[in-house]
Order: structure tokens, then sequence, then C-alpha cells
């Protein structure tokens, strides 16, 4: 083996150990936003607090996945494919720990509700719904960046539609509470913040699969329609 090949070999392991750590901090995300929505359901203080906590390891580990990929543009000097993986995972971090920021928002939001006794409190079926959607497209935009599949990527800017409408909908629903009761404006304001932050999650999952389309296709769709984002995949 010549040293060109052993150097090619050793960077291909150090990108596949980057998009490894990448799964991992997804899979760390993904726990937190399950985590938040179920202490807000049941009402459970001390997974609340857990989550929030948690948040550092979430920062943690794109702070070390962001000098790794520093490290291998600083002594590999990637061109084309492998240059634009890299900038894949750099800006799919970004979009993680904002996800994480997301689900600490929301363990907040739950822990001030849950200090609200006696107040009338609308349903949270609707919410849980929403966050169902919002990681589905998560996990989703997490498989299509390890498979690198454009067809999921696109799935997932689909579904973004629906994690829109909910919350919309929860947001007329939360009006409609607050006029006939005016006493629980601060509550619905408060469970509108998890409903954004739900709606924000949808957003940075939509993120990552327009990233995974730059990388297989090249071209940088976060600011197309929709109908040129299905003509590029094509």
């Amino acid at each position: 083996m010549n040293t060109s090949d052993h150097t090619s070999k050793q960077f291909d392991v150090e990108l596949e150990a980057i998009r490894a750590y990448v799964l991992q901090m997804g899979g760390l995300v993904e726990s937190q936003i399950k985590s938040a929505i179920v202490s807000l359901v049941d009402g459970d203080v001390a997974l609340m607090n857990r989550v929030i906590e948690d948040d550092h390891r979430v920062n943690a580990m794109e702070v070390k996945i962001d000098e790794a990929c520093s490290q291998v543009i600083a002594r590999r000097q990637p061109t084309a494919s492998d240059l634009r993986l890299v900038m894949m995972v750099v800006k799919t971090i970004t979009d993680l720990e904002r996800i994480g920021d997301e689900a600490e928002k929301i363990a907040r939001m739950a822990k001030m509700l849950s200090q609200k006794h006696g107040l009338a409190i609308p349903r949270y079926n609707e919410v849980k719904h929403a966050s169902e959607i919002a990681v589905d497209m998560l996990r989703k935009s997490l498989d299509a960046f390890a498979r690198l599949d454009v067809q999921m990527a696109a799935d997932v800017v689909r579904q973004d539609d629906l994690v829109d409408d909910e919350f919309r909908s929860i947001m007329r629903y939360l009006i409609t509470f607050m006029m006939e009761d005016p006493r629980t404006i601060s509550t619905s304001l408060e469970i509108l913040f998890v409903a954004k932050a739900i709606e924000r999650i949808g957003d940075h999952a939509k993120n990552i699969s327009e990233y995974v389309i730059y990388m297989v296709k090249g071209r940088d769709v976060r600011h197309v329609t929709r109908d040129e984002i299905e003509r590029e995949i094509q």
C-alpha cells in the first residue's frame, strides 16, 4: 500500500467517525425532545429538570464535532464531495444544537405550567401530536443523513407543512380558550411557546434534510420552492 492510499483510507475513517458522532448527537437530541414532551404531559418535574440539565451534553457534542471538522479541513484540505460532507456536518450540528435548545425550552415551560395549581389548563393532546410529527421529521432527516437518501430528505421537507398546520391549529385553539376565560391567558401563552418550539424543531429537521440534498446533488435548496426541490431529486 502506498502512502497516498493509506492517507485516503485514514481520511475515510475520520469522516465516518464524524458522521457516526453526528448520529449519536441526533439520538441524544431526539431523546431530549421526547423526554420534554413526556414531562409536560405527565407533570414530571424530575424529568423536566433532567432535560434542562442535560442540555450541556448536546452543547459539548456540538463543540467536539465542530473541532473535529476544523481539524479535518486544516489537515486534509478536502475538496468536492468530501468538502460538501464536512460542510453538511457543520451545518447539521448547528441545527441539532438548536433543537436541543428547543427541547430545553419545552422543559422550562413545562416546569412553569406544573406550578399552576388550580388553573384550567388546555389539553396537551394537540401539542403531543405535533411533537410526534416533529420527532418523526428529525428521525427521518437523520436517516437521510446516514444514508445520503435524497428521497427521504424530500419527505421531511414535505412534512414541514404538517407541523406548521398543527401549530396554527393549536394557536387558534388557545386564542379561543383565552377569550372564553381571560384568567388562562398566561397559561395559554406558555403552551403557545411550547407549540412554537415544536414548530421550530420541524424547521431545523427540514434544514438538515436540505443539507443532505446539497451533499448529494451539489445544489443549495434552502431557499427554493418545493417544486424545484422535487425536480432536483429526480
